[in-house]
């Protein structure tokens, strides 16, 4: 994240995308993925702000823009009068699109304040501030530490632990041509399930965790089920199950959705290639146009430094 640091004039901050859930880990389990937004940050008399990339269409570009909040968020932590903001921001997550894009933006602010003050907040105070402005902790987490996390909230403060992917498995990302909703994907969830559901996703997050530890692939399969919330969202996406079958078919160990959605994250032991390919057909066979990537995973988190 950068050392704690004498003030510095203007830094660039870089986040990865993520991918939360992994199936069962709801509001868990998050995972920081090779492919970034970039930030650069400098004081100024007003808030300016320019977007290249992702969503420069419709971010907003004043006070409403996610990375300022992340700022603004920063100096009322600090008790510090908040002058303005100069921000230039290359996007290369797509937004709406289920991969920490939010999440980005909230750190992209959080930890580049952070920096132009000279590093007053601490690591765990920055993680708390996204995950406060997101709602939930699992992308903040996986984009600030990298790698796998497994995140909490307790006494309103953020736990956290980055683990080790094993890196025989690759992560193909399956990125539709269409938006989805956070809002509505939440919406859709009942706010009661059985104890038989509850203790099924106990079950597969301890199961996966326990298979990235012991790089036991032959188990991703069953520890990649998820009854919490993909179940209820399949309305949404009526051609997931579709895109996620023909995944495993061409050698997937398990597909899911990532985070909300809409975009699908397989794990795959062997010709991720293929995959991706077989993701990408059978999403066009629904007429929806949409790119499949294998990504590496980023085992850093957010970084920055002086610009």
């Amino acid at each position: 994240m950068g050392a704690r640091s004498n003030l510095v004039s203007r830094v660039r901050v870089r986040v990865p995308a993520t991918s939360a859930n992994l199936g069962p880990g709801f509001d868990v389990l998050g995972l920081a993925l090779a492919l970034y937004n970039e930030v650069v940050l400098e004081p100024h008399g007003t808030v300016s702000v320019s977007i290249e990339g992702e969503g420069a269409e419709h971010l907003e570009r004043d006070e409403r823009n996610v990375v300022v909040r992340g700022v603004r968020a920063v100096y009322e932590r600090v008790r510090r009068p908040f002058p303005g903001v100069k921000i230039v921001c290359v996007n290369r997550i797509p937004t709406g699109r289920g991969l920490g894009s939010s999440a980005a933006a909230w750190l992209g602010g959080i930890v580049g304040a952070n920096a132009l003050l000279g590093g007053p907040l601490d690591g765990a105070t920055l993680l708390d501030l996204a995950a406060s402005g997101e709602g939930h902790p699992d992308n903040a987490a996986a984009a600030l530490l990298g790698g796998l996390t497994v995140s909490g909230w307790t006494d309103g403060r953020v736990v956290a632990v980055s683990l080790p992917v094993p890196p025989e498995i690759h992560w193909v990302v399956l990125i539709p041509d269409v938006e989805g909703s956070t809002a509505q994907a939440r919406a859709v969830l009942p706010q009661t399930v059985s104890r038989a559901d509850a203790v099924f996703n106990l079950q597969r997050v301890a199961l996966l965790l326990a298979a990235f530890r012991d790089r036991r692939a032959d188990l991703l399969a069953v520890a990649m089920e998820d009854r919490l919330h993909q179940p209820y969202r399949r309305h949404l996406f009526p051609w997931m199950e579709r895109v996620a079958a023909a995944a495993r078919s061409a050698g997937a160990a398990g597909c899911v959705l990532s985070g909300a959605g809409p975009s699908l994250l397989a794990a795959v032991i062997g010709a991720a290639d293929r995959v991706a390919l077989a993701m990408e057909s059978a999403l066009g066979e629904w007429g929806i146009p949409g790119r499949a990537a294998v990504l590496a995973v980023d085992s850093v988190g957010t970084v920055w430094e002086p610009a």
